[in-house]
């Protein structure tokens, strides 16, 4: 039964890409706080031709933005960061951690759960300190140690339920024995910053691992007579793959490599942002590291490696488009529908669908953001005639 007029929108006009397909002239009801299948009469009608209307974007990869950390930045802080990409038509993200000391993890976790549990974030990515110091990026070599069951399970307590990955290279010792132990508490086990070879990663596989970390960053290349991790990630359709789509961390023809191989149901593009997404460039820290951004890419001050990016989801996606040539309804799986399946959210978020929370991104015909609703609430209000 329709609700009330006074609590109802209908966004009408647009294309609107559906779990079905992408609908001409479509129309999105929303209701309150979610979408609804049927509006009132009398209920206020945005008229949006010329545009399209997608689901919100779900970052599943994010280290802050806004010149906020989600690794060591306040409350008040974290919240500046989640604005800033929401602004950018992410409506749901996870914060990810690097590299510290346990105890810091651990404390990290009490504060970043607390979001969680009010709603602001969708969990904790636990990216470090369980990698590999040969592909440790902009990781802190010194803080570095072997995934041991009994400190996975230190963060996994400190996290209250909220954490839903860690990162691991799985071929270290207790690597295995950690992926089983995230499988049976319902955790992502993601394969990176890995020095694994082929073997050792269908390992991680067999055992419970079912992402990987930004593919082909922070990892052996792939190799004719040692194919490394790259290859058993792309050919096993348990394993859905990481995308930085940013013009740096992958060669175009990269990224179409791993479409082709993935397909569009198994991918998910993330940011991997830090402090300067949607800030601008200067100096900056990731965690105990200095990183100096120039044009937009965030690079080491010592040793000059990658640390992290300055993306946001609405440049992905629409770079993905545009550039890339990926349709328009892969381009949304890889990026809301996907990773709200992975994180276990997929019931409220991640489509346009009756019953789920009223979350979507309005784009005009050269797919840039024009509109940014998060639970029935305009974030940016689309203008119109």
């Amino acid at each position: 039964m329709a609700g009330r007029a006074e609590d109802s929108t209908v966004l009408a006009g647009a294309r609107v890409v559906l779990p079905t397909g992408t609908v001409e002239d479509g129309r999105v009801t929303v209701e309150g706080s979610r979408i609804s299948g049927s509006a009132p009469e009398g209920a206020r009608i945005i008229d949006l031709a010329g545009h399209w209307v997608v689901p919100g974007f779900v970052d599943m990869h994010n280290h802050g933005g806004g010149g906020a950390s989600f690794t060591s930045g306040t409350v008040d802080e974290v919240l500046t960061g989640i604005r800033t990409h929401r602004e950018h038509g992410t409506t749901t993200m996870v914060a990810s951690t690097v590299t510290g000391e346990m105890d810091f993890l651990a404390r990290r976790a009490g504060v970043l759960s607390e979001l969680v549990e009010q709603g602001d974030l969708a969990g904790i990515h636990f990216e470090g300190p369980f990698i590999s110091p040969c592909r440790k990026g902009a990781h802190s070599e010194d803080l570095l140690r072997d995934p041991d069951p009994a400190d996975v399970r230190k963060l996994l307590d400190a996290a209250r339920g909220t954490a839903r990955m860690f990162t691991l290279a799985t071929e270290l010792p207790g690597g295995i024995d950690s992926v089983r132990l995230l499988a049976e508490h319902g955790v992502i086990a993601a394969i990176g910053h890995t020095d694994a070879t082929y073997e050792q990663t269908v390992e991680a596989i067999d055992a419970g691992a079912t992402v990987a970390t930004h593919l082909f960053n922070a990892m052996p290349p792939l190799a004719h007579r040692d194919p490394g991790p790259i290859a058993a990630l792309l050919e096993d359709d348990r394993i859905t793959v990481e995308l930085i789509n940013d013009g740096t961390h992958l060669h175009p023809a990269v990224l179409e490599l791993a479409y082709r191989h993935k397909g569009a149901g198994r991918v998910a593009l993330i940011t991997d942002a830090m402090d300067a997404a949607g800030f601008g460039d200067g100096e900056y820290q990731l965690g105990p590291l200095a990183v100096e951004v120039t044009d937009g890419v965030a690079r080491l001050v010592e040793g000059g490696s990658i640390a992290g990016s300055t993306l946001t989801l609405d440049t992905a996606f629409r770079r993905a488009v545009t550039l890339d040539g990926i349709p328009v309804e892969d381009a949304v799986r890889s990026i809301s529908d996907n990773p709200a399946r992975l994180l276990g959210v997929h019931d409220r978020v991640g489509s346009l669908e009756a019953g789920k929370d009223a979350d979507l991104v309005v784009l005009d015909e050269d797919f840039v953001l024009k509109g940014v609703m998060r639970r029935g609430e305009w974030i940016i209000e689309p203008k119109t005639a």
